[in-house]
């Protein structure tokens, strides 16, 4: 899925498709920060050179594994980016920001199409 919203993102940025280029690097954004590390795993070191291992300088110091997702995990968190869009957009629309609900329900359009199985 990831890959499918990756070149979707390279289609929208090329059609010069604002709605479709913002849902999609939001979408993929939230994505990278689920895999992110917690703050409190400590960092890798270079369990090879001495004058690193251990120390808070060095080579291999600011690097952490990153959590594997599984395509399950994406697809969660991409209908979790569909929701917060729809019910965002709601609110707006109570308001009377007709523009902003439209946009936003045109961005939630864009990712529920990345849910849909390939055909």
């Amino acid at each position: 899925m990831r890959a499918n919203l990756r070149a979707g993102l390279t289609t929208a940025l090329k059609n010069r498709d604002r709605v479709a280029t913002t849902a999609l690097r939001s979408a993929l954004a939230a994505i990278d920060n689920a895999e992110a590390v917690p703050v409190d795993q400590p960092l890798s070191t270079a369990a090879g050179d001495e004058h690193v291992v251990g120390a808070a300088l060095g080579v291999g110091a600011a690097e952490a594994d990153r959590r594997e997702l599984t395509e399950a995990d994406v697809r969660a968190i991409v209908e979790s980016e569909v929701r917060e869009r729809t019910s965002a957009a709601d609110e707006y629309e109570r308001l009377g920001r007709i523009d902003a609900a439209d946009r936003l329900r045109a961005e939630a359009d864009v990712l529920r199409r990345h849910l849909e199985p390939a055909s």
